[in-house]
């Protein structure tokens, strides 16, 4: 008689073993494991295993080891871990193989995760493995989305578009469950009053030059030159919200900004800027997205090394790489980029925004098509990626259950 797969054979009790291997992989994990709990059945209880932080330790994770080892950024970084990181591979691996689980949750830190995805798939292929947030295929290195398939049964989307793009490059089954930012419009959405100082002298414009010390020095003499375009002749009110490790650097970069900025540190006061400002300059990535579902016209801007670039120009796809674009279908949020990015033209851009003009109702009236297409009635996004992972759980992995039940056996 054939064995059955381990999800099968263990009736209600669903054991979920989870890898996350940077803070914001933590974050979405920990929520993942609190709709978890929140979302079996009568008689039916979840335990959880793996690697993971701070958020994920606070839902009840037991890591195991700390999640730090995996973090590396930068090729010097990387090559002075790799022995350690490798060390890391192998003992999750054996940990997972050692005591199978139902389902095999791998959240985002794709260079680790799918090392980890196709080693357990070739000892073990009756382990369901699902994928929690797609690698940006839709923009560099496509040919991953079908290198995913052999491993990965399903993949968890973050972003609307992302099943059609998987479906159109043969990757994995792919399913919308929408972004973690959507479970925290209350703290991005303005109060009738905080809308009304949105409109209220002096202007308040919120600058984001990033959230890594590399972004806040090729970007910092950029955005005071370009503050002090705008501010020329009239006063600003300037928010600068940061992280706590970062805020002396971010003091010692804008001291000698001609214009100069209220720094913050706290995540309460970060959001308290955003429901209050009229317009933002920022680097690009997450935190625009953050800006459009606030619905704040703002002004997007990078810069990187000229090997990175070189590399960039010839890798990148697209026209954009500002989520709100991708989402909305249309390059609603200017962005300028390496040679592009300099104060005249961050000033004028920025300048325009803070008028009644052209410019800033293309950004409102794409901001406001977001909701509708986010879809956000409904289930939270964690709730429906708990839906997911709890119903491979009970069901083990598609199109292989059946083959492990012999004639007659079912």
């Amino acid at each position: 008689m054939t064995t059955l797969p381990h999800s099968r054979a263990q009736g209600s009790r669903r054991r979920i073993f989870l890898v996350a291997g940077e803070e914001s992989g933590d974050q979405l994990g920990g929520a993942l494991m609190e709709a978890l709990l929140g979302a079996t059945a009568p008689g039916e209880t979840v335990s959880f295993s793996g690697v993971g932080g701070t958020r994920m330790a606070q839902a009840g994770l037991a890591s195991l080891f700390p999640m730090e080892d995996l973090t590396a950024i930068g090729i010097a970084a990387v090559v002075s871990k790799l022995p350690l990181i490798l060390t890391r591979l192998k003992e999750t691996v054996e940990a997972i193989l050692a005591d199978p689980p139902d389902v095999l949750v791998l959240v985002d830190a794709p260079d680790f995760t799918h090392r980890v995805a196709a080693r357990v798939r070739a000892k073990n292929p009756h382990i369901p493995i699902v994928k929690y947030v797609s690698p940006t295929v839709w923009i560099w290195r496509s040919g991953r989305a079908k290198a995913m398939r052999p491993y990965v049964d399903l993949l968890l989307a973050l972003l609307p578009f992302e099943p059609e793009v998987h479906r159109r490059l043969g990757g994995p089954p792919t399913v919308y469950v929408g972004h973690p930012l959507l479970e925290r419009l209350a703290l991005l959405r303005p109060s009738p009053e905080e809308a009304a100082r949105r409109a209220s002298a002096p202007d308040r414009v919120v600058l984001l030059p990033g959230s890594r010390r590399r972004e806040i020095v090729r970007l910092g003499a950029d955005f005071g030159a370009a503050l002090a375009k705008v501010g020329a002749g009239r006063e600003l009110d300037l928010v600068l919200p940061t992280l706590p490790h970062l805020e002396a650097l971010v003091r010692e970069t804008t001291a000698g900004w001609p214009v100069q900025p209220r720094i913050v540190t706290t995540e309460a006061e970060k959001f308290a800027a955003f429901r209050t400002a009229r317009a933002a300059l920022a680097a690009s990535g997450t935190v625009t997205l953050e800006l459009a579902l606030s619905g704040i016209p703002h002004v997007a801007a990078y810069r990187v090394g000229w090997l990175e670039a070189q590399i960039g120009r010839r890798v990148l796809k697209g026209t954009t790489v500002i989520l709100a674009n991708l989402v909305v279908g249309e390059n609603v949020v200017p962005e300028f980029l390496q040679e592009y990015c300099n104060p005249q033209v961050l000033a004028d851009a920025l300048e325009a925004l803070l008028r009644d003009g052209a410019e800033r109702r293309r950004q409102e009236e794409g901001f406001a098509r977001l909701d509708a297409i986010f879809g956000i009635e409904g289930p939270s996004p964690s709730a429906r990626a708990a839906a997911e992972v709890l119903r491979l759980a009970r069901s083990g992995r598609p199109g292989l259950l059946a083959a492990s039940i012999g004639p007659g056996e079912g």
